[in-house]
Formats: C-alpha cells, sequence, structure tokens
C-alpha cells in the first residue's frame, strides 16, 4: 500500500460473519491496517464524507463493498464515491455474492475496481479473502483530490 501514508480500509458489509472471516483473512495475509467496519451504507457514506477521520480529512482509504445491504444498494454508494471529485479515485473492491453478469458490468461501469464474487463454501471464502489481502499488499493507493 502507500508507503508514505497508511490506507485506511473501510468495510461495508452487513453481515457479521461476513466481515469477521474478512478481516481475519486479512490479517492472516500480513495486511495491519486500520479496518473500519460499517454494517450500513448511510452511516459507511457519512464516515467517507463527512467524518474527520475519515479520508476526506485524514488520508487515502479503500473501500470492499458488499451490495446487499439493509438501507440501500451498494451500487448506490458506489455510485457516490466515484461520482464524487474528491473520492472518485478511491479504490472500491466490490465483495459480494451477487454473480449476476449484468450486476457485475453495471459495477464496472460505474468505477469498481475489482469485483469478486464471495464463494458459497466457506474454505474457498476465507482463501479468496487471504488472496485479496495479498492483493492488497501491493497495490498503490492515489490521496484524495484537494480540488
Amino acid at each position: 500500500m502507500n508507503a508514505h501514508q497508511p490506507v485506511g480500509i473501510v468495510m461495508i458489509e452487513d453481515d457479521e460473519g461476513h466481515a469477521r472471516l474478512i478481516e481475519k483473512n486479512i490479517r492472516r495475509a500480513g495486511i495491519s491496517n486500520e479496518i473500519r467496519h460499517f454494517t450500513d451504507g448511510t452511516s459507511a457514506l457519512d464516515y467517507l464524507f463527512n467524518a474527520p477521520e475519515g479520508p476526506l480529512h485524514n488520508g487515502p482509504a479503500m473501500v470492499l463493498l458488499d451490495l446487499n445491504l439493509p438501507d440501500m444498494s451498494g451500487t448506490s454508494i458506489l455510485e457516490r464515491i466515484k461520482g464524487d471529485a474528491k473520492l472518485h479515485r478511491t479504490p472500491v473492491v466490490v465483495l459480494t455474492t451477487t454473480d449476476d453478469k449484468i450486476e457485475i458490468q453495471r459495477c464496472y461501469d460505474l468505477g469498481c475496481n475489482v469485483y469478486i464474487t464471495k464463494p458459497v463454501n466457506y474454505e474457498s471464502f476465507a482463501d479468496a479473502i487471504r488472496q485479496l489481502g495479498l492483493f492488497l499488499s501491493v497495490i498503490q493507493v492515489p490521496e484524495v483530490d484537494d480540488q
């Protein structure tokens, strides 16, 4: 990740079991970055756009986004992030059970950087998250625009 400033990970996932599994396997891959977990889109968007400790005020972030949330669709969140002048370069990894080809295309059209379908099998899911952790350890994340 960014060697100059730590990159915060914003995980938007309403399933507590999936959230624990994601964090555990990201940690197993050697990623020690702060992970902020939100179970709904409203609080996640408030953090992303308004929190003093959020990415607009406190450095770069990467978003792990589930599409199926209780209060709004993940695609709405993706649209808000990618449509914002300051956050549009924030990497968004969609991590969801939805494997519908039209939905995958829509997420890429909206600007998601990576789309991962959660495997149903526990061990396959854990392995996919470990691989995501390895990916997170080598990517570079841009600073938030100062416009």
